[in-house]
């Protein structure tokens, strides 16, 4: 079960040092400095962004325009992307077979899903305007790979593993979710860099892990069972929370700064992938803590 995000942030961070969730947008007067949507160089970026508005005394206000992206469009947008990744697991789960003899067959199109899902999300990751079509293409591919892989553990390894990841990557959104809300994340450039530095390295260190599985079999070094599995499982969700909090200070900039609607769809994808990097990491904790009892 390979796991890789390659959506940590396309655009849309104000690169502040505040509070994450409370500072996000900029004062009047303030420079147009990490505005993408602002156009020219004027020092307040909303008298030419054409998305935002400010009031008579020159504040900004919240967007009024119809194409504008809004926190209830990038709600229904998640809610149509993770629920095509829960609608197609689900299909995969009940229609393809995961018993003795088909078992090679399962692995194969799971592996299969799973390679065209990423390259879909690189796709999606590096063009220049989200795509519905592929955005939910991407997750379709996702959802059967995770229902055949998730049937499989739970019927082979752990009993039950694919609720518990369920509910622990559940969890782990309620809770920075909250953390976020409340100001105990603070997303600031240091954040930002040392979230990235941390995922771009881990996801070096699993390509090396997998290369010696590959050539050398097993486990390759070791880092994803185990005790070190363990580890290294607890390291990948921590990942994953904090770049969580990456795209939920994503959202707010984009709304801060009246970016226009179809970014609704970037933000759905960054959310997406990331909770499906958690999910897998606690489904590979779970079958690792299982085979230890």
């Amino acid at each position: 079960m390979r796991s890789s995000n390659p959506v940590f942030s396309r655009r849309g961070f104000s690169r502040d040092n505040g509070h994450a969730g409370f500072n996000a947008a900029p004062q009047a007067g303030a420079p147009a400095t990490g505005n993408p949507y602002a156009q020219g160089t004027a020092a307040n970026p909303y008298a030419t962004n054409p998305y935002a508005q400010t009031d008579t005394h020159g504040a900004p206000q919240a967007p009024a325009r119809t194409d504008a992206m809004t926190i209830d469009g990038v709600v229904t947008r998640t809610a149509m992307t993770l629920g095509t990744v829960i609608l197609a697991a689900a299909a995969a789960w009940w229609i393809m077979p995961v018993d003795q003899a088909n078992l090679g067959s399962a692995y194969g199109v799971a592996i299969g899903a799973a390679l065209i899902g990423f390259v879909l999300s690189l796709v999606n990751s590096f063009k220049r305007r989200p795509s519905p079509a592929l955005i939910l293409t991407y997750a379709a591919f996702e959802g059967v790979f995770l229902g055949i892989v998730s049937n499989i553990v739970s019927m082979y390894v752990a009993p039950g593993a694919a609720m518990q990841a369920v509910l622990g990557t559940m969890a782990v959104f309620a809770g920075v979710l909250i953390a976020y809300r409340t100001g105990l994340i603070r997303v600031t450039r240091r954040f930002y860099g040392f979230v990235m530095a941390a995922a771009i390295g881990f996801m070096l260190l699993m390509m090396v892990n997998l290369l010696f599985a590959v050539f050398g079999g097993g486990d390759g070094l070791g880092f994803r069972s185990g005790a070190l599995g363990v580890v290294f499982g607890i390291v990948a969700i921590v990942i994953g929370a904090a770049i969580l909090a990456l795209n939920f200070k994503q959202v707010e900039d984009g709304i801060a700064y009246g970016a226009p609607r179809e970014e609704e769809w970037l933000a759905a994808f960054g959310l997406t992938v990331t909770l499906v990097w958690i999910y897998i990491e606690m489904l590979r904790l779970v079958a690792i803590l299982s085979g230890d009892d």
